[in-house]
């Protein structure tokens, strides 16, 4: 029964989803399309840091690297449908790159050796005009068009709801790798690593190669993002992808559930769209929106984070602690 429910509760979210964008403007339609992205990098994130246990602050380098290399590889005359696999497999070996310093370093440490990989990035695509058009963006190296949106079985998804639809199902396609992934040995290798990696070793785990793996495969979920961001926003710059939007990435994570399966898509759906509605929703007596939302949001965050570390779906089990 309960797994009917859950079934019947999924299949409704996925038809409201579907359904939605026929009665919002485009900004509403570009808002969920973003979501859809950044839940795929969070989900990443959340595999590296919620299943393996290996803190990182580098998600959004992963996901401006993803949208680069898309956009350098359609300037080169490559196919976006192939430019897409072949972005996600650089992101992937550069986290995998990025997994060797959490073979000595852990917890903090680890923390602050892939900032500094996440700034290193950031300076790197801001500072290389010839390459990436500096803090001028992409448009400089493309032109003033941007990136283009890509074309499905000759079908154009110029419009903003068509490519929604195409994110939504990429997102689709990302929880279901992602679910068969920690079911898989795999994960229950991660799992073990983050619970105790000295007993995860006596169970002849390799923490090595897994440690690599859950830093490639969060790095390659980003990186695949990321080569929708390009044609999403068309023009940018490396702004998205500094330090801010690894923490909120990370916060995405944190507040939705580290660890939980659905964690990264309800910590996306509040991170990056409850401070709009709550420009919308507070009462005008309060004063302009823009001097309020933030403050509102970060306590409503805080407030969270405090009763329930856990994050939104530990509330439950909070809950049902209590009463016993």
């Amino acid at each position: 029964m309960r797994t009917a429910l859950r079934i019947a509760a999924l299949v409704a979210i996925l038809a409201a989803l579907i359904v939605a964008p026929q009665y919002l403007r485009n900004y509403g339609i570009y808002l969920l399309s973003l979501w859809s992205l950044f839940a795929i990098a969070a989900m990443g994130l959340n595999l590296t840091l919620g299943y393996a246990g290996q803190m990182s602050l580098a998600q959004a380098a992963f996901l401006g690297i993803g949208a680069y290399a898309v956009a350098l590889l359609v300037k080169a005359g490559v196919p976006f449908w192939v430019g897409v696999p072949l972005a996600t497999l650089v992101a992937f070996a550069v986290g995998l790159l990025l997994g060797f310093p959490a073979l000595r370093v852990q917890h903090h440490y680890l923390a602050f050796a892939t900032l500094g990989f996440n700034v290193l990035v950031y300076l790197a695509i801001r500072n290389e005009d010839w390459l990436t058009g500096g803090s001028m963006g992409i448009g400089q190296v493309m032109g003033f068009a941007g990136m283009p949106r890509p074309s499905i079985f000759g079908y154009s998804l110029r419009r903003g709801i068509d490519f929604y639809y195409l994110c939504l199902a990429m997102l689709c396609l990302s929880t279901l790798l992602v679910w068969l992934l920690l079911r898989s040995p795999w994960g229950r290798a991660f799992a073990a690593l983050r619970d105790n990696p000295v007993r995860a070793e006596s169970l002849a785990i390799d923490i090595r190669a897994y440690t690599l793996l859950a830093f490639a495969i969060g790095a390659g979920l980003a990186g695949f993002a990321g080569a929708f961001y390009a044609p999403l926003v068309q023009l940018f710059d490396p702004s998205p992808f500094g330090l801010l939007e690894s923490l909120s990435l990370l916060l995405m994570v944190v507040v939705g559930g580290s660890g939980r399966f659905w964690g990264p898509h309800i910590g996306a759906a509040l991170v990056l769209l409850l401070p709009h509605w709550l420009q919308a929703l507070l009462p005008a007596w309060l004063g302009p929106p823009d001097q309020w939302y933030l403050f509102v949001f970060g306590i409503a965050v805080l407030v969270l984070l405090t009763w329930c570390p856990g994050g939104l779906l530990a509330i439950p089990d909070r809950l049902r602690a209590r009463a016993q």
